[in-house]
């Protein structure tokens, strides 16, 4: 029993993890109507930005700031340079599929030469050990789940009582119609990317700092864990991911305890292909694009 109660306490860890990276790319879909496979490489090369300043001696909370705001840029970027380009000439969804996936290999295969197929880890101590009951997490551990909490609830309160939230809805409903009411779609598509970049980010920087290890690879594993969470909670639902979040986390970590660590993204990618058999629509069925937020 006592390994199961451990799990659950590495579970917390990883919904946190998870529900930053998920929340993210579920909310550039359902506001930009992209699915953007090269998400998980923004992750990885964030992590690696902070692991080069802990390398250099700066603490890797400031290193995840520097991976946040690295996270927002390289996306608003991405959206400006690569995505819109594309959309605009009319490009169907399928073909925007495939431009991300080939901006995610090209990503990748530029960071391979200077990071190397090598894993790495942080210098930065997990910290002192705090036992709740049954419940064994460390320091480290306990602020990545503060920080998710907070963000979560950052985002809550964006889409629900800002303005720039309600223009995100109502962007994310009917862009012809927002933009026939005044309202500044395209500054609003630069704000998402921003801000999701930014979660993405700071994503990437939590999910290798909770691992004991990390390499250019995970970058595949880290989108797999927060697409299975968005498709679960419904694509475009932010309340969705979190919900998904929970579950993949929870679910993951007790097969680890069960079977074996290794599994633990072959649990992910089951759970994805059994929601995309048996229920498509996501657990938050989508009445629109963040209908659930309004």
């Amino acid at each position: 029993m006592a390994i199961y109660e451990a799990a659950f306490g590495f579970g917390l860890v990883s919904m946190s993890v998870i529900a930053l990276a998920a929340v993210g790319f579920t909310m550039q879909f359902g506001i930009t109507n992209m699915i953007n496979l090269a998400y998980g490489e923004v992750m990885i090369t964030s992590a690696y930005v902070a692991y080069y300043l802990d390398r250099a001696g700066i603490s890797i909370w400031l290193g995840m700031i520097a991976g946040g705001l690295f996270g927002a840029v390289f996306s608003f970027a991405l959206n400006r340079i690569v995505y819109a380009p594309f959309q605009r000439k009319g490009t169907s969804n399928l073909g925007m599929v495939i431009v991300s996936l080939a901006i995610s290999l090209m990503l990748a295969n530029a960071l391979l030469p200077i990071v190397t197929y090598n894993s790495v880890s942080y210098s930065e101590h997990t910290g002192s050990i705090v036992r709740l009951g049954g419940l064994v997490v460390t320091i480290n551990q306990m602020i990545i789940i503060g920080l998710a909490i907070v963000l979560m609830i950052g985002i809550h309160a964006l889409l629900r009582y800002t303005r720039l939230g309600k223009a995100m809805r109502a962007t994310a409903a009917n862009p012809t119609l927002a933009r026939n009411c005044g309202i500044p779609t395209q500054r609003v598509i630069d704000m998402v990317w921003l801000i999701t970049g930014g979660l993405c980010g700071v994503a990437g920087v939590v999910a290798a700092l909770n691992s004991d290890s990390f390499a250019i690879a995970s970058g595949a594993g880290f989108l797999i864990t927060a697409l299975a969470a968005a498709v679960l909670g419904g694509a475009g639902q932010p309340y969705g991911a979190m919900i998904g979040a929970v579950i993949i986390g929870l679910i993951t970590e007790l097969s680890a305890a069960t079977w074996s660590a290794e599994y633990k993204e072959v649990v992910a990618f089951g759970i994805l292909v059994l929601v995309m058999v048996l229920r498509p629509q996501g657990l938050l069925a989508r009445r629109g694009a963040l209908a659930a937020a309004g």
